[in-house]
Parts: C-alpha cells; structure tokens; sequence
C-alpha cells in the first residue's frame, strides 16, 4: 500500500499508547481483535499481511487530516519541535475493551511492566493464535475476565489492579454495557460514564476516550505531561497553582482538569495530538 499521507510506523507504535505489538525482524507484529497482523514501513510503502487496507487505515488513523492537525496544534516552539522530531506519530484506533483494561494496568507501572502484565493475562485467559511460526494470544473479552478470580488475575502481576479490573469486567458483562457506543457520546459525558467504572480515574478515562473512542480533546497527564505543563507553560497559569502542582507529585482531579481545559482551549480540538506529540519528546528528552 502506498502512502498518500506522513506517517511513521515505529512513532506511532513505540510511542506508548499501544502495548501489545512487538518488532521481530523488521516486521511489527500486533493481535487486534481476533486477528493477528503484521507489518512493515518501506519509505513510502506499507507492507501488511492479516488485515485489509481499509481496517490499516482505519486502526492507524490515516485517515486523520495530520497536516492541518499539525497546523492547529503548532502554538509555540516546543510543541513544534515535538511535530517536527516526530512527524508522522498517529493515534491509533484500539479496541475500546483492550484499551481500557491496558490503562486500568498501567496505573502507576512502566511501560515495560504493563506490556508484561497484558502478556501474561492474554497468554493464560486468551484464545491462541499462531502466525509466521509464532504463538499469539486474542486479549480475553469482559465476559471471559469477569469469570475470573481476583486471584487469578493477581497471578498476572496485576496487585491491587485485580479487584479494580474484575469489577469493570463484571460490570461490563451485568450492565450489557457497549463501550463502542460511547463513542457517540460528546467528550464529557462519554469521561463521566468511563469513570463509574472501577479503577478509572481521569487520566484512564482520557486515556481510553483518546486511543480507543476517537476523542481527539481528551487530553491525559501523567508524570511526564505534567512535567511538560510545569516546564514550559507554567506562564498559562496563576502562579499560585503552579506553586501547589510542583509541591507534590500527584494531581488533584482539580488541577488535572484545569490542566485539560487549558489544552483544550490553547491547542483546540486535537488536545489529544498534541498530548501524545508532548508526551513523546518529552519522555525521550531524558
């Protein structure tokens, strides 16, 4: 498949919003829903084997008008430098189940650990699948995770994150909840009914609206976004409540909101391209 538009594979799957696609020789290998994909970046050409073009471009975001999202978002020198160090870096399109168990996961873990994490519940609770001479697993469904023990989540390195993941499965299969059905939902109303969930604060929610449900406003902080806010739009905020923010480590949902309502309104309604962009150089500055 030729490109027609700026894209780059590796940004896009090494930046840290997926967790369970893995490079083997050159090829990027992935299991999205039930099926298993490979596939490379040759220049201008993708190369790709389990999935057709129409679902490529649809899961990589390739139909996002990244030029004129770029445009929008470049407000200062930091975030253009960020677009230009990173060209091509899309927000991919996860299965909104997946996704929201990944970030239930990732409270508080590196990346390195909650790939480890996912790993281990698809291997034990998935259905295998193998391709080019290697086992894959499917991410097991609410309904298969709600019939698991506390413990036997707990066994997949999950800690305190079990009880959390085992509610949200539950009540995901009781409720007959459709999480692709927020999709339609606007941006806060779609947050408020992610966080009834067990294990969903703010930064989950936005996390899930952003890489799953196409809500390109949500905008998650972590440590390293915060960090990103402290050093270099400090001067956006009463210096009183910069002061607070870098006086502990955390954030009250009060300054986490102020923070995405002030990157809603100065980067507009790709916040969340501009999030993962900052995110991005940011962690690789260190």
């Amino acid at each position: 498949m030729r490109l027609d538009v700026a894209f780059d594979l590796d940004f896009s799957l090494g930046c840290g919003q997926v967790f369970r696609w893995r490079k083997i020789g050159g090829w990027w290998y992935g299991v999205v829903g039930d099926k298993v994909i490979k596939i490379r970046q040759c220049g201008s050409n993708l190369e790709f084997e389990g999935a057709n073009e129409g679902f490529v471009r649809q899961y990589f975001g390739l139909n996002d008008n990244l030029k004129e999202i770029s445009r929008c978002i470049a407000k200062d020198s930091y975030i253009q430098a960020a677009l230009k160090r990173f060209e091509g870096l899309r927000i991919v399109r996860q299965v909104p189940w997946e996704c929201l168990t990944s970030f239930i996961c990732a409270t508080y873990k590196s990346i390195a650990a909650i790939e480890l994490m996912l790993r281990k519940i698809s291997e034990k609770y998935g259905e295998k699948r193998v391709f080019d001479g290697c086992v894959f697993h499917t991410f097991p469904s609410a309904r298969k995770l709600a019939d698991v023990s506390e413990e036997g989540l707990r066994g997949c390195g999950l800690g305190y994150r079990a009880k959390y993941l085992q509610a949200t499965a539950k009540k995901v299969v009781e409720e007959e909840i459709d999480l692709e059905a927020f999709r339609a939902l606007p941006y806060l109303d779609a947050r408020r009914r992610l966080l009834e969930f067990s294990g969903v604060g703010l930064k989950v929610a936005d996390c899930v609206l952003l890489f799953s449900l196409e809500k390109p406003e949500a905008f998650p902080v972590d440590v390293w976004v915060k960090r990103v806010i402290l050093n270099h739009y400090a001067d956006k905020f009463p210096q009183e409540l910069v002061a607070k923010m870098k006086s502990h480590n955390s954030l009250t949902n009060g300054e986490y909101i102020k923070i995405g309502d002030f990157a809603r309104s100065y980067f507009g309604y790709y916040a969340g391209y501009a999030q993962e962009y900052l995110f991005h150089y940011e962690r690789t500055q260190h």
